[in-house]
């Protein structure tokens, strides 16, 4: 395949980042990887805010675009909180991870960019990951009441309450998930085999024949 038919998208690649990053982070970067042309910087969750401070003004990476989490059960810490920067100078895009667990806080960022406030947000409701700082560190996605954070990899797909509207109360109400499917009975047949018990709407197929034309005959019942 050649470079002309890649479709994804074409940043600016720079010289010796990786070496421009450790002199401006120090001890606070604990790891650097390049992936498909990205790089993704690992550094220490407590001096979150001065390293981003670093990357905004020092080395240019002046827009937070996105806030994202990531759930890695087996690990004792097992979210990573993932920030993707863009450098408008440079045309050049970066991402930063530190990692946590259910109840280690992450400094906020919102005093670098206030978008983070609604990103960190998501964050929090799709995980339950903690910002120390958000001012207004609260659900956003899902609803008043909602149980779990619906991200975390045991958190059931299904979830643990339903919502519908009651006819008989006439307002919408919240219900446990009722699973009747887990008590059901697969049989795994082909659907050209047809079933050995009976089927709502079989019935009909018992009543006697009303006057009218005859059944057409089967084809081992035509005479040859």
């Amino acid at each position: 395949m050649s470079e002309s038919s890649l479709t994804f998208p074409r940043f600016s690649a720079i010289d010796n980042f990786a070496d421009a990053a450790r002199a401006a982070l120090g001890d606070r970067l604990i790891e650097a990887r390049e992936c498909v042309g990205e790089w993704a910087l690992h550094v220490d969750r407590a001096r979150l805010v001065e390293t981003m401070l670093i990357l905004r003004d020092e080395l240019a990476y002046q827009q937070l675009m996105e806030i994202a989490g990531v759930d890695y059960p087996d690990r004792a810490e097992r979210f990573e909180v993932v920030y993707c920067l863009l450098s408008l100078t440079k045309n050049h895009r970066l991402r930063v991870h530190v990692s946590t667990d259910e109840v280690k806080p992450v400094p906020s960022v919102t005093g670098l960019w206030p978008v983070a406030g609604w990103l960190e947000r998501e964050v929090y409701d799709m995980y339950g990951v903690l910002f120390e700082g958000n001012p207004d560190l609260r659900r956003i996605l899902t609803d008043y009441g909602f149980q779990g954070h619906p991200q975390r990899k045991d958190f059931p797909l299904t979830g643990f309450v339903e919502l519908r509207y009651s006819e008989e109360e006439k307002r919408v109400v919240y219900q446990p998930v009722k699973l009747a499917q887990d008590f059901r009975n697969f049989d795994f047949m082909s659907p050209w085999e047809g079933a050995e018990y009976i089927l709502p709407g079989d019935e009909k197929a018992k009543v006697p024949e009303a006057p009218g034309a005859p059944t057409p005959l089967k084809a081992d019942e035509v005479k040859k």
